[in-house]
């Protein structure tokens, strides 16, 4: 579950002080979530920046919000620490960045910046605030590490999101089309975690755009993490595409990118995706991918993976049945080969509010009637998947 900045501290800063209300909300949910037998994983930070900080500095395009950050955090620590063993700072760094900055492949979400908004601008603003996420992540591993964790014993760490991408076809023009999209969507916040900066394919097209670390903040990103959580979903072909892209304009000397979703697609060698599909071998895959070209033995959660039906009014969900299957199994296999998964969260309990698609899409093991009170009715999937559990 997440935790609420707002509801922390409604202005965004220790300075407007603590909401005791707020506080009192968290302490009887992870009351109630341990008393029942329930561990919670605790994120910090999913997708809610203060308006206080939105109208003062511009949230998360400012420098200044890593140290409201910290301090949000650290009033966490202080008033659930004792309860709460798993953080994680951030949920889907990558799908804040892109649906809130740039208004491209991936919708349009808060707080509604791009280049075809009326603010914002798609070419840079993407790239700063990722660069600020990040060393809003890193400074509060950091602060947790050296002064929460020894007394407080918990663990801390970032939960990423990638599709997995696979070459269209066995060139090696493919392959590359296929390794950069994945640098552009799950690189871009792993490379720093593990290597201290962004990929090298980021940096070659991207060019000063992409804001540089500073020697100490790429040491403060470096191994900041406990664990790593993998939000997994679909996967993508890529294929590389000779002809020029229409999106983007040219001057007379040099290129001009529109858009974060368009650097990863330059003229003379870009990358094509296809959307969604059922592919849980890409839940293994990337799950290799994470052990071997990060060089990660520390745990790795999947912390989300579910599939959604449009307007389904039906309990007989047999499609997620076969999802959960296939995944799990993914998951089965990725650890005999080596890699340290050690939870598996599906997406979700229950059908709930899903962003853009509001409640016309539905997640749950749980059928939610909002026609008629609210009442939760288990899908077959729920019962399968309590069978599962309990298999011996």
């Amino acid at each position: 579950m997440s935790i609420s900045w707002p509801r922390i501290l409604p202005y965004g800063k220790l300075s407007g002080g603590i909401n005791k209300e707020g506080v009192a909300f968290y302490n009887n949910v992870f009351n109630e979530l341990i008393a029942n037998g329930i561990t919670p994983f605790v994120t910090l930070f999913h997708f809610d920046v203060p308006q206080a900080l939105e109208d003062e500095y511009g949230g998360f395009l400012s420098p200044l919000i890593i140290d409201d950050f910290r301090d949000f955090a650290e009033v966490c620590f202080n008033e659930f620490g004792d309860r709460i063993k798993y953080w994680m700072t951030i949920n889907e760094p990558f799908i804040f960045v892109v649906t809130g900055y740039d208004g491209g492949l991936y919708g349009q979400l808060a707080p509604g910046r791009c280049s075809s908004c009326p603010q914002g601008n798609s070419a840079i603003e993407p790239y700063v605030v990722a660069h600020h996420l990040l060393l809003s992540h890193a400074a509060t591993f950091r602060l947790y590490q050296h002064k929460y964790q020894a007394t407080q014993k918990g663990e801390i760490g970032i939960t990423q999101v990638s599709n997995w991408i696979v070459p269209y076809s066995s060139t090696d023009l493919d392959t590359k089309a296929a390794q950069r999209a994945l640098d552009f969507m799950y690189g871009w916040f792993m490379n720093p975690i593990v290597y201290g900066d962004y990929p090298a394919i980021m940096r070659s097209i991207v060019k000063n755009r992409l804001p540089k670390f500073t020697e100490e903040e790429s040491l403060m990103l470096k191994g900041s993490f406990g664990f790593i959580g993998l939000n997994y979903y679909t996967a993508n072909y890529a294929a590389h595409i000779s002809t020029p892209n229409p999106n983007i304009s040219c001057s007379t000397d040099n290129m001009v990118y529109l858009s974060s979703d368009i650097d990863g697609v330059p003229i003379g060698d870009p990358t094509a995706v296809s959307v969604f599909y059922v592919y849980p071998l890409g839940l293994h895959d990337i799950l290799l991918y994470t052990k071997q070209k990060y060089n990660i033995s520390k745990t790795i959660y999947v912390t989300e993976t579910g599939i959604g039906d449009f307007y389904n009014s039906s309990t007989e969900d047999q499609q997620r049945i076969d999802f959960y299957y296939g995944h799990i199994r993914a998951v089965q296999q990725a650890i005999e080969k080596g890699v340290n998964v050690k939870g598996f969260f599906a997406w979700s309990f229950l059908d709930n509010f899903e962003w853009a698609q509001g409640y016309t899409i539905r997640f749950g093991f749980y059928y939610v009637d909002y026609e008629n009170g609210l009442k939760r009715i288990p899908k077959r999937s729920a019962l399968w998947f309590k069978n599962f559990l309990n298999y011996k």
